[in-house]
């Protein structure tokens, strides 16, 4: 600092100026004082509403049957209004509820849907063990998927419907070749989820079981089985559409009873009726059964969550 200098100056800071100060509005921009928001007495009303409040009690969720039903019953309107106005000659729902009745009174209803669900049922059970235990062991030991995965592709691009001509040559026309057509129908959709479910699960939940001393088969029964039921039961449930989707063309071989068979019998006579009896008996065994599967998903995977 050398002699006369201010000493404002010798330290960095801007000199103090004396007189009045400037006006905001000469050569700088004016910072508005913030307006504190109005106290009502309950806060404010622009404040975000705390996460977890309740909603208001007219607007609850309708619970699930509910829409359901709602929605059933909205389909038969829709198809009774379609039937009423003749379009493409559909029956309306009396019409085909007066045939099931006959049907029913004579039991050719009851024996058919008995001869389709005995062969969904043999066919889906024996096509989700299989599917589940080939799932488990392509899932658990990498060179059991090298060998089989490349299979199991393979015939999942060929519908089983096209192998029904291969099963009657060397089955014969029996109730064999009916119960391996639904058979795979079920395997391929529930080995596939299956798979997915074992190769899916967290390593680290494998890891820190055996860090406290588990050992494969406590690792395989108490992590991995659990972690991969949602994944074979969601593979079951598309496995029983399947097995259901298939049962009508599987008994076209040689059948004497069943839903199919009694369809593809009415269509020869153009029986329309009869066919949607048989239409809608198999959605409602089909629905029933999925329902029950549902359920024990929620039972077996509680700790799972849900929207």
């Amino acid at each position: 600092m050398t002699a006369g200098q201010p000493m404002d100056a010798a330290v960095g800071r801007e000199p103090v100026m004396d007189g009045p100060a400037p006006d905001p509005g000469e050569g700088a921009a004016s910072v508005p004082e913030p307006t504190p928001a109005p106290d009502d007495g309950e806060g404010s009303a622009s404040a975000p509403k705390p996460v977890g409040v309740a909603a208001p009690h007219g607007a609850r969720r309708v619970p699930a049957p509910v829409l359901n039903v709602l929605s059933l019953a909205a389909g038969v309107a829709v198809w009774a209004l379609l039937a009423a106005h003749g379009v493409g000659g559909l029956p309306g729902p009396e019409a085909v509820g007066r045939r099931a009745v006959e049907m029913l009174r004579d039991g050719t209803l009851e024996g058919d849907m008995l001869a389709s669900l005995r062969r969904v049922l043999a066919g889906f059970a024996l096509g989700t063990v299989l599917a589940v235990l080939v799932g488990f062991l392509m899932g658990w030991y990498p060179v059991v998927r090298a060998l089989c995965e490349p299979y199991v592709q393979f015939f999942r691009t060929i519908p089983p419907l096209a192998l029904i001509p291969v099963a009657v040559v060397l089955m014969g026309i029996g109730e064999t070749p009916k119960i391996f057509v639904i058979f795979l129908a079920a395997f391929l959709s529930t080995v596939v989820a299956t798979l997915q479910g074992v190769v899916g699960v967290d390593r680290t939940l494998i890891d820190a079981a055996r860090v406290l001393g588990a050992r494969d088969t406590a690792v395989f029964l108490r992590v991995v089985i659990p972690a991969a039921a949602p994944f074979i039961l969601v593979g079951m449930r598309i496995g029983l559409g399947s097995a259901w989707a298939t049962v009508v063309a599987a008994e076209l071989i040689a059948a004497q009873e069943g839903l199919g068979f009694r369809m593809q019998h009415a269509e020869t006579y153009y029986d329309l009726d009869t066919i949607f009896v048989g239409l809608v008996a198999i959605g409602v065994l089909g629905l029933v059964m999925d329902r029950l599967l549902l359920l024990a998903e929620h039972r077996l995977t509680r700790w799972q969550e849900r929207r």
